[in-house]
């Protein structure tokens, strides 16, 4: 199995994890600027680690309906699937992921600035979690 790699994309920062060659564990790798150029840097991550899926969180409302964030991250994957024409992109619902990450870093009582450096990697961690965990439990 190749690897999976997701994003938790945010105004700000993007959020990077990146599955184990089996797929059982989701592992933070880094976060990118997104007020930056950062599709080559996604890019070296993709094919150093021979990824054939991206995981792109996508933000649903609590009532499960999209808004107009979700159009816009459906936006951003259309640019992504241009730069990565053979790359599958898959949709996941993020919600509660950077809120979750927010209070273990709360919990584990790492500081503001640690807060801010590491939430969106957690998240992107936690995303991936969740959508290795359903692959796994779901019949095919």
């Amino acid at each position: 199995m190749r690897r999976i790699i997701s994003l938790d994309i945010g105004e700000a920062r993007i959020g990077v994890a990146m599955s184990d060659p089996l797929g059982f564990f989701a592992q933070g790798v880094t976060v990118l600027k997104a007020k930056e150029d950062w599709l080559p840097q996604l890019k070296e991550i993709v094919d150093k680690n021979d990824a054939d899926t991206l995981l792109i969180g996508l933000p649903v409302r609590t009532n499960g309906t999209e808004g107009p964030e979700a159009e816009k991250m459906r936006g951003v994957a259309d640019m992504i699937k241009q730069y990565f024409p053979d790359v599958k992109i898959v949709f996941w619902d993020e919600r509660f992921t950077t809120t979750i990450a927010q209070q273990a870093l709360l919990e584990a009582d790492v500081s503001r600035a640690g807060r801010k450096q590491s939430v969106d990697k957690i998240a992107a961690t936690l995303l991936l979690q969740s959508y290795l965990d359903r692959e796994r439990t779901q019949p095919r």
